[in-house]
């Protein structure tokens, strides 16, 4: 069996290999890796659901058709092959001597925690008590960590017994074609990289809109809310790869080190500077408490206090049940000064550029173009999928990397402990939360942040969708 390379894994163990992720996400990725022969070792997968290796390969089947992939039977036939399966109480150390005999030593396993977080420390120190870690690389999801004290505390766990380069922290807006490209977007073309700066750019707004509720993760959602579902990691990774300056090289650590100056340079999140919403029913969710104040939508501002970005104000909103699904970053560039030989001498909306990160990448600008004696706004748009090919899925991507030993695409633990010290006032002092329509953009009291700044503009979406509206 091939090995891919010394500082590659040659088995893949995934924790939770049952559970929704997995459905939704792992055997697509799986599948996908394996047409394009990118899977090269064993499969194993562990959970406590007693069912077979051929139960198994049937769920698998049955999520990557579920996830719209057309299944070649070749292909996975290939991957039903490298499946195995061992179920047992991931607290029970019985388990581990299990998973102990069936790999041995001739392996340097990936152990994949597709698994509650408060579970990543004990299989981690089981793992070790079995010695299944001197040549083992470990994935944990986000979050990492409730707050920052318990991201130090989780951190102080896993290198008890790992070091730094084992751990893989995971969030797989990472992995999105749009993040991962977004550094040779901004370095690699001047066009970009002339006016990514204070001098050219007035504001940054950074949206994710999802038009859908909690739906059935109402215990686990309640006890989360959007600041730390989505802003405290997806949000300011995005943040990140938007404000960094160019890496001094191309290791993760050089990558890794860029990320973290932006985090650095950002002052606490102020109370004062923050709106709260929760749509009309959420209360009504089953897991719910009904006297919930727990936040479904949030919009904030912040900066950036370096020399790139001083001065520029920085929007960002999440939220559940607003009217579409769409994640971008949008731009807002400095106006020119008056045209002194047009009777309307200054466009209506300044230059933008948005990048879409989801649905459908692709990045537009918004120019602005004499029609007669006005102004209008001319898009130049650029589909990724259209431009470039279908792009990668995010966990396609991550799971690669993993296997591979690449860890650029995967957070430090300074950027992490950064990211929840960015966030913390808002945990130990949450500002009123509003009430919103569902189906609507968030609460009226979000308009508020905006003053003297530009509004919130709806988001670019694609122009199928446009098109059925």
């Amino acid at each position: 069996m091939a090995d891919g390379g010394a500082d590659s894994s040659n088995l893949f163990v995934i924790f939770g290999i049952t559970g929704d992720l997995a459905r939704k996400m792992t055997f697509r990725a799986l599948y996908r890796l394996e047409s394009r022969k990118l899977l090269d070792c064993p499969i194993l997968g562990v959970a406590s659901d007693d069912i077979s290796v051929e139960d198994l390969v049937d769920r698998a089947r049955g999520a990557i058709n579920d996830a719209g992939e057309k299944i070649d039977d070749e292909v996975f036939g290939r991957l039903a092959e490298r499946l195995d399966y061992i179920h047992g109480d991931v607290t029970d150390d019985q388990l581990y001597h299990q998973l102990a005999e069936m790999i041995g030593s001739d392996y340097r396993p990936l152990f994949y925690l597709e698994m509650p977080p408060a579970l990543f420390a004990p299989i981690v120190e089981n793992l070790a008590k079995v010695g299944l870690l001197e040549r083992a690389r470990v994935a944990v999801e986000k979050p990492f960590g409730h707050d920052l004290d318990s991201a130090r505390e989780l951190n102080t766990r896993l290198r008890a017994v790992l070091e730094e380069d084992q751990i893989l922290r995971v969030d797989h807006f990472l992995g999105k074609q749009p993040v991962v490209e977004l550094e040779y977007l901004r370095f690699a073309n001047q066009a970009l990289a002339a006016v990514w700066d204070r001098h050219s750019v007035a504001e940054i707004h950074i949206t994710m809109a999802e038009n859908f509720g909690v739906e059935d993760r109402g215990k686990f959602y309640d006890a989360v809310g959007a600041l730390r579902d989505v802003v405290q990691n997806h949000l300011l990774q995005v943040l990140a790869v938007v404000a960094m300056e160019p890496p001094v090289g191309s290791s993760a650590d050089d990558l890794n080190d860029k990320r973290a100056e932006v985090y650095r340079a950002m002052p606490a999140l102020d109370p004062e500077h923050c709106v709260r919403g929760q749509y009309d029913g959420y209360t009504d969710v089953p897991g719910v408490a009904k006297d919930s104040q727990t936040e479904t939508y949030i919009a904030l501002r912040t900066e950036i206090d370096n020399w790139r970005w001083a001065g520029v104000p920085i929007f960002l909103r999440a939220g559940k049940g607003l009217p579409e699904r769409v994640t971008e970053v949008r731009l807002f560039l400095r106006k020119v000064p008056g045209l002194s030989f047009l009777p309307q001498r200054r466009p209506a909306e300044p230059n933008q550029l948005v990048l879409r990160i989801d649905p459908d990448p692709g990045m537009r600008l918004q120019l602005s173009a004499q029609v007669g004696d006005k102004w209008r706004d001319v898009h130049l748009d650029s589909s990724f999928a259209a431009d470039l090919g279908e792009p990668e899925a995010p966990y396609e991507v991550l799971f690669h990397a993993a296997l591979t030993g690449d860890r650029q695409l995967f957070a430090r633990i300074d950027s992490i402990e950064q990211t929840w010290r960015i966030v913390q006032p808002l945990l130990d002092k949450p500002c009123e939360i509003h009430d919103y329509e569902r189906g609507s953009w968030g609460p009226e009291a979000a308009d508020s942040l905006m003053r003297g700044h530009h509004h919130w503009h709806e988001p670019w979406m694609p122009r199928a969708t446009q098109d059925a509206e």
